[in-house]
């Protein structure tokens, strides 16, 4: 498979202010060759009728970076957006637990540091006619959830823990009943100790942007956005599974399955992020043009494009920058296409052997709500 490596191996002490310094300020890299130009794709998205919702989509003719700036980066509000005093507010942890804690900020900036990039999309992502941008990547930076789990001592009967942030809005159910709520989601006991799991305050070496959770949210390698709770004010410990609006009625997936002839449908709540890949830009220097994407979601071993209904052909892994759970950047030389409009296709196949399936696939055709949308993304452009 073509990979291309362009970082060597530092090694010694001089390294460690050379790394470091390489990390606070460089550009990351990115598949651009000099003098080129982008070509807009013919495909553009409606207008975004919900701007209050979904802020800052990703424009992806102007992807350019492996790390999205802060002003850059998606954020939705299912609920306001709330403006929240540092020097207020505290991190409740209760629930079934022996010893119920209040963390202002600064307790738990005092706690160990760790940092991973992460590249987060939303589960709906391209499955609505104006949305294709809710993805960015970031490092993100703050301590670990399981050691605060652990001090607070879960009792034997805990099994679910519910992350709780200070959004909140009024829920009017079919029955007339309408209550307020606060944004609540779930994970087991043990997903929710998985030491990857941080309790994060800092995004791409700046505090955490109010829109994206300042100052605190839960950052979960591995899982779609959904379940990366921002604004946390409070972390419960229960008994039993958690059912709220966005775990069991808006952030479904509905699927049909065949047992011996009889359709039956499968509703399943939505978790951890599945394997995808997307045409970012075509850009050219004269006649010679070149295919740029990304892929993630799962260990991407390659990346396959198709142009029109020709083979599928192998892009090209930059791994200038790697990371266990960020996206990696692809491309695809496409010298003298002839001129008229044309499609690409992408295709991402994890290290599993598993294919990134077609919107033709059953896994995805049976699907009746877009909450996990990993289908194929194909794009159109003109050329000439």
């Amino acid at each position: 498979m073509p990979h291309l490596q362009r970082r060597e191996l530092i090694q010694g002490s001089v390294a460690v202010a050379a790394i470091a310094a390489l990390h606070a300020s460089r550009a990351y890299a990115f598949p651009t060759r000099p003098g080129e130009e982008v070509v807009k794709w013919l495909d553009q998205l409606p207008p975004n009728p919900v701007p209050q919702v979904i802020k800052n989509q990703l424009v992806w003719e102007d992807l350019d970076a492996w790390v999205t700036p802060n002003d850059k980066f998606f954020s939705i509000a299912h609920f306001n957006r709330p403006v929240i005093e540092e020097s207020a507010w505290k991190l409740e942890i209760g629930g079934l637990v022996k010893k119920p804690m209040a963390l202002t900020l600064a307790d738990i900036k005092s706690r160990p540091r760790e940092e991973v990039t992460f590249t987060i999309e939303c589960s709906g992502n391209t499955g609505l006619p104006f949305f294709n941008g809710g993805i960015g990547n970031a490092r993100w930076a703050g301590t670990p959830l399981a050691p605060i789990l652990k001090e607070a001592g879960v009792h034997d009967s805990g099994i679910e823990v519910v992350f709780w942030g200070a959004d909140e809005g009024e829920i009017k159910r079919a029955d007339e009943v309408t209550f307020k709520q606060n944004f609540a989601r779930s994970m087991s006991l043990a997903e929710a100790m998985d030491p990857k799991n941080i309790l994060c305050y800092e995004m791409n070496g700046a505090p955490l942007p109010p829109d994206n959770g300042f100052p605190l949210r839960l950052i979960a390698p591995g899982w779609y956005g959904i379940a990366n709770a921002k604004w946390l004010k409070r972390i419960d410990v229960r008994d039993q599974r958690f059912e709220s609006r966005f775990m069991g009625r808006d952030y479904v997936t509905v699927r049909e399955e065949d047992h011996n002839g009889e359709t039956v449908w499968a509703e399943t709540s939505v978790g951890r992020a599945r394997l995808k890949s997307a045409p970012a830009r075509v850009t050219h220097i004269g006649n010679d043009y070149r295919i740029v994407g990304a892929a993630w979601g799962a260990p991407v071993d390659r990346v396959e494009v198709k142009i029109d209904d020709g083979p599928w052909m192998p892009a090209t892994i930059d791994d200038a920058d790697k990371a266990e759970f960020a996206w990696k950047m692809w491309s695809l030389d496409w010298p003298k296409p002839s001129a008229g409009e044309h499609t690409v296709t992408s295709r991402a196949i994890d290290t599993s052997g598993n294919i990134q399936p077609a919107m033709s696939d059953p896994w995805i055709a049976k699907k009746h709500t877009y909450w996990e949308s990993n289908g194929q993304v194909t794009r159109r452009i003109q050329i000439g």
